[in-house]
């Protein structure tokens, strides 16, 4: 959205290099972002090499938040800044700033007082995986393989079909079908010793998420 607002200001075609420049992202970020903004309707005009324009009777209405929703919002972020890794913290970061480039100037005041924060109360337990990567693994559904320490310090390697991350103060862990078992395991992050991702992709109704959820209920 800031690239919107920054381009309705020139008067002049804009590279992605001063686009690149005034944000302090690389020209490739700029060349995704404009693409997301042109397929989603932003009437954007350019091309690489030449420069980009917007039309300047564009107008994106301000997103209608009231106080106790930018609070919450705030208090969401704050959460993954303090219990993920950076790479998602940056993420929440981002979609921050975005809500902020198009709020009314009435509210503007409110994200400088959120009042309200997530706050360790105990350290957390660090884990050596890239939790990024396991959140990507999820989102297109391919099979990984996991070397896993239990509370015995015995090792196991397990292929897993990954469903999902829970947390559960302060641990994560990753949900999943477990095919040595045959069933759902959950996985602690802390204590998987390594990643390989397969070349592979799962799709089955009784192994997905619906179903590990559907379990979790008949057994409470």
């Amino acid at each position: 959205m800031k690239i919107t607002h920054f381009l309705r200001k020139r008067r002049q075609a804009v590279t992605a290099q001063q686009i690149a420049d005034a944000f302090g992202i690389c020209k490739r970020t700029v060349y995704r972002d404009l693409q997301c903004l042109m397929d989603s309707g932003v009437p954007i005009r350019g091309e690489a090499g030449i420069g980009y324009t917007i039309n300047k009777q564009f107008y994106l209405p301000p997103i209608a938040f009231d106080a106790d929703e930018l609070e919450a919002i705030g208090l969401g972020i704050s959460m993954v800044r303090q219990w993920t890794d950076q790479r998602f913290a940056d993420k929440a970061d981002s979609a921050f700033e975005k809500i902020e480039a198009v709020l009314p100037t009435s509210l503007q005041g409110e994200l400088k007082q959120i009042t309200t924060y997530a706050v360790p109360t105990r350290p957390k337990v660090p884990w050596t995986v890239n939790f990024s990567d396991l959140r990507d693994y999820i989102r297109t559904r391919r099979k990984i393989h996991i070397v896993y320490r239990d509370q015995d310090e015995q090792e196991t390697i397990r292929t897993l079909r990954p469903l999902a991350l829970f947390f559960f103060n302060p641990v994560w862990l990753l949900a999943s079908w477990c095919e040595l078992r045959q069933d759902f395991r959950n996985f602690r992050l802390d204590r998987i010793q390594n990643v390989i991702v397969v070349d592979e992709k799962f799709d089955d109704e009784n192994k997905n998420l619906t179903a590990y959820m559907s379990k979790i209920d008949s057994c409470s």
